[in-house]
């Protein structure tokens, strides 16, 4: 049951008051077909508009289904008009861009049915109206009596309670005003109908009812309501509840219908985007550039902990800084000394820390602060020599590993020499390197020409560069002949002609492929005999036997070092996992002599002395042996006698005996244990490493990785465990200057200025989309005459905006990828450089997407606003 309770409307405009509804009662039953009659200006619209919820009543009450609607919010009467109500307008007020069948929908939409339900009740109302072949059509292709008949299914879609039709047939023939006509008398049958008219032929026809209005007071009722018959059916208001997914599909339709200015508008907002993009592709590919020398050196100089640390960081600091700091105060009669040599004395000797390696690496593996995001590997390393040998021993021994070729030269150590020779290089003669990186890593820093990478223990791979491997590597790999080096070396010394001969100079991949070695770990080279432990390595049989026991290598690929490689070397060389190095440990940690010398703690056996006798050996007499003797425990009495006798069973008298006691207290003094032994053979504690090599994947990473050691020092610091703090070498932190914070300074700068033009544009597709809101107010009114709420009206203009955001976003990427082409050709041509090129991120593209739609819908938002704002009513009056 409907009911107006002493309702009054009026519109003021300046000085002048017009009185549209003047104290009007009224009751509707739940079904009749009221006709309401009167002349223009008599307020018919405004009642029909004040009963449908489109327009507020000034005084009075509307009571529907016995509830008053004076404290209904916003909400409450967009539900009533979506749940309760449908409008039939003499313009129908068709969405033009919108098919009949999305016209139908909308009511359900905006409710928030699934597609699937709503479209099946719309073809349903369109079919029962005559219209189901249409349902594909737009509104302009049909005739106005079918326009009408779309409106009135539409209005029926949701079975409202109320049928409002005003002046429903004031644009139709007569033949199609009957048609009509039937149709809502049809409907008046189950629910309530009231429409306005000017036409008293069709109320008199039609309608079960006439009430006559007259400026703005009823003047008659053909058949008014009694009070017995206000008895009414209660109806719950659903609500309504149109998802921004709706709002998209009903704004894509709408740009769909103007395509060139869709396009246009993108297009200009995508400038910003594009200028942007360009700038963040120049500076990602300068990045990339700079992060493969900064990876390269880091590979070359991680963070290094020593158990014994020398601060190398304070004296590169003090060696760089000649030029500073001088002396204000300093006369011009006199030249002061800067003590340089005395600090950097200073610092060698008292910069001299000793770690903690066990509780490092203990600390290091709980993976502190997540330190392992910010590392491309963490390295353990042990005084484990890597000896290699060629496996065929028919021609002699072969040594690959160390290299010998400098002391076969004879300039002296290998160590000294590479030193001499790599003075200001970064480049090492070393020439069997050890992966820091894992198999995908490997992958990007290497072509692989034959074979494959490395990935077993047991392989190796050859790496050649530009196609070439040095003489160097060639002989420190056996391939030449080391005693043809040697007799070079000599030929040249004494002035003769050098000149030598080797038998190749090229070499296929399947010859390489062949090359086999194998590691005799140190371990390996001590036999026992008369209870001593003795270093077989001169003994060429032994060794020959040594090789042929050894743990076999095989060399499995023959490797290019590609643009990406941070393993730069001139000399060529041989790539190995850091299984052979676990490998190597397990070997030596299980070997012969590692068993005995674990098993005898107490006992150097090497000399098959015990320890205890180091300690004291200065002006050693044999009184003192003998007392050392009388304090000694029987174990180590049966000892020493054991090996004086076993001097004396060579002839030695008492003197001489005691000299080579002597010699051998003299020589083992202080410097072995049975630590040392133990590292001697090539043996070590994995949880105690000798140094840790921490290799950061960038500078920025560097810094992340120096600040969670600065935190834990100071965590030592603050509990009193000065011993258990980390002491570290940070070479390249000293050496270079974090470009990377300048590239990053530039962009910004770069960013900012362009900035501006995303912000213009947000402004233009702001005026855009007021534009759009004008040229939308009809489309504003029927929305909201359907129930759709301010916000899901606003929802639709914000959907409008986000898509033209998100074409302007992919129209600016795809430009600046097209652009980047020419830009990358501009790039080669000036540095003659593959590897500077523009790049433009995947992250950074979607973000730039991302931000578009933010700005175009930031700058949307005020007219999305207005838009919701709208008086409904002059929204429909709108053309």
């Amino acid at each position: 049951m409907l009911q107006l309770k002493n309702i009054s409307k009026k519109y003021i405009t300046g000085d002048f008051v017009q009185h549209a509804l003047d104290d009007i009662s009224l009751t509707f039953r739940d079904n009749e077909f009221v006709a309401i009659l009167g002349p223009s200006g008599s307020g018919k619209t405004t009642l029909l508009n004040i009963i449908g919820g489109l327009d507020r009543y000034n005084k009075g009450d509307l009571i529907i289904s016995d509830v008053s609607t004076k404290k209904y919010k916003d909400k409450d009467w967009d539900s009533y008009r979506n749940h309760s109500i449908g409008f039939v307008f003499q313009s129908y007020n068709l969405i033009p861009h919108q098919t009949i069948l999305a016209n139908v929908e909308l009511a359900l939409t905006i409710s928030g049915m699934s597609k699937k339900k709503r479209r099946k009740l719309a073809i349903e109302a369109l079919d029962e109206v005559g219209l189901k072949e249409h349902i594909n059509k737009k509104p302009n292709q049909l005739s106005g009596g079918q326009m009408q008949r779309v409106a009135i299914a539409r209005a029926l879609i949701n079975n409202p309670d109320i049928l409002l039709a005003d002046e429903p047939t004031g644009a139709l023939d007569s033949t199609t005003s009957i048609q009509v006509m039937e149709l809502l008398k049809e409907v008046a049958k189950k629910r309530l109908v009231i429409m306005v008219t000017h036409n008293p032929e069709l109320a008199d026809k039609y309608a079960t009812r006439i009430v006559n209005l007259q400026d703005g007071k009823i003047t008659g009722d053909t058949d008014p309501v009694l009070a017995i018959e206000t008895e009414s059916i209660h109806k719950n208001l659903g609500k309504t509840s149109m998802n921004f997914l709706t709002a998209l599909s009903l704004s894509f339709n709408n740009l769909r219908t103007k395509k060139g200015r869709t396009i246009l508008t993108a297009f200009a907002g995508s400038i910003g985007i594009i200028g942007i993009a360009l700038i963040l592709s120049l500076s990602n590919g300068t990045q990339k550039y700079i992060d493969k020398i900064q990876e390269s050196t880091l590979s070359q100089y991680p963070l290094t902990i020593q158990d014994q640390n020398v601060d190398y960081t304070s004296i590169l600091s003090s060696l760089m800084d000649l030029n500073s700091s001088e002396d204000k105060g300093k006369s011009k009669n006199n030249i002061k000394a800067k003590p340089i040599i005395n600090d950097l004395i200073a610092k060698m000797t008292n910069k001299n820390e000793k770690n903690d390696m066990k509780e490092i690496k203990k600390w290091l593996e709980s993976n502190p602060d997540n330190i392992k995001k910010y590392v491309s590997s963490i390295e353990y390393n042990y005084n484990s020599t890597l000896n290699v040998y060629k496996s065929d021993t028919t021609d002699g021994i072969v040594k690959a590993n160390p290299s010998d070729i400098f002391e076969i030269m004879g300039l002296g150590s290998d160590g000294q020499s590479t030193q001499a020779l790599t003075m200001g290089s970064n480049y090492s003669q070393d020439i069997w390197v050890k992966s820091t990186y894992k198999d995908d890593a490997l992958k990007e820093q290497f072509d692989i020409l034959s074979g494959k990478l490395p990935t077993k223990d047991n392989e190796v791979a050859i790496v050649v560069n530009n196609n070439q491997i040095s003489d160097y590597t060639l002989y420190t790999l056996g391939i030449y002949d080391k005693q043809e080096l040697k007799k070079a070396m000599s030929d040249g010394i004494a002035g003769e002609e050098v000149n030598i001969i080797n038998d190749k100079d090229s070499w296929t991949y399947d010859e390489l492929l062949n090359l086999d070695y194998t590691m005799v770990p140190e371990a390996y080279k001590y036999q026992k005999q008369n209870n001593i432990w003795v270093n077989m390595s001169e003994d060429e049989a032994f060794m020959k036997d040594a090789i042929s026991n050894g743990y076999k290598l095989k060399v499995c690929g023959v490797l290019k070092a590609n643009s990406e490689t941070i393993y730069d070397s001139p000399w060529g060389f041989v790539l190995y996992t850091q299984g052979l190095s676990d490998k190597l440990l397990d070997m030596c940690n299980n070997s012969e002599i590692y068993n005995y010398q674990k098993e005898h703690k107490d006992i150097d056996i090497f000399t098959n002395l015990p320890f205890s006798v180091y300690k004291d050996n200065q002006n050693f007499t044999m009184d003192d042996l003998n007392n050392y003797l009388a304090s000694a425990s029987a174990g180590e009495q049966a000892q020493i006698n054991a090996f004086i006798q076993s001097l004396k069973s060579q002839g030695k008298s008492d003197d001489e005996v005691l000299e080579v006691l002597k010699e051998q207290f003299a020589r083992q003094n202080d410097i072995t244990t049975y630590d040392t032994n133990m590292e001697k053979i090539g043996a070590a504690n994995l949880d105690k490493p000798n140094s840790i090599n921490i290799y950061p994947v960038d500078f920025e990473a560097k810094e992340k990785i120096d600040e969670i050691i600065k935190d834990y020092n100071q965590k030592q610091e603050d509990s009193k465990n000065l011993d258990k703090q980390v002491h570290y070498t940070d070479i390249v932190g000293t050496m270079m200057k974090s470009v990377t914070n300048i590239i990053n300074a530039i962009t910004y700068i770069l960013v900012a200025f362009v900035a501006i033009s995303l912000i213009v544009s947000s402004i233009m597709i702001g005026i855009i989309t007021y534009i759009s809101v004008l040229e939308r107010t009809k489309e504003i009114g029927i929305l909201r005459s359907l129930g759709a709420s301010k916000k899901n009206v606003s929802h639709v203009f914000n959907a409008e905006t986000v898509i033209i955001g998100f074409l302007s976003g992919i129209i600016g990427i795809g430009i600046s990828l097209l652009l980047t082409i020419p830009i990358n050709k501009i790039i080669y041509a000036l540095t003659n450089n593959e590897n500077m090129k523009a790049v433009l991120p995947i992250n950074a593209s979607l973000i730039l997407i991302v931000l578009s739609i933010i700005l175009t819908l930031i700058g949307g938002l005020i007219p999305s606003k207005k838009a919701a704002k709208q008086d409904p009513v002059t929204a429909l009056r709108t053309e």
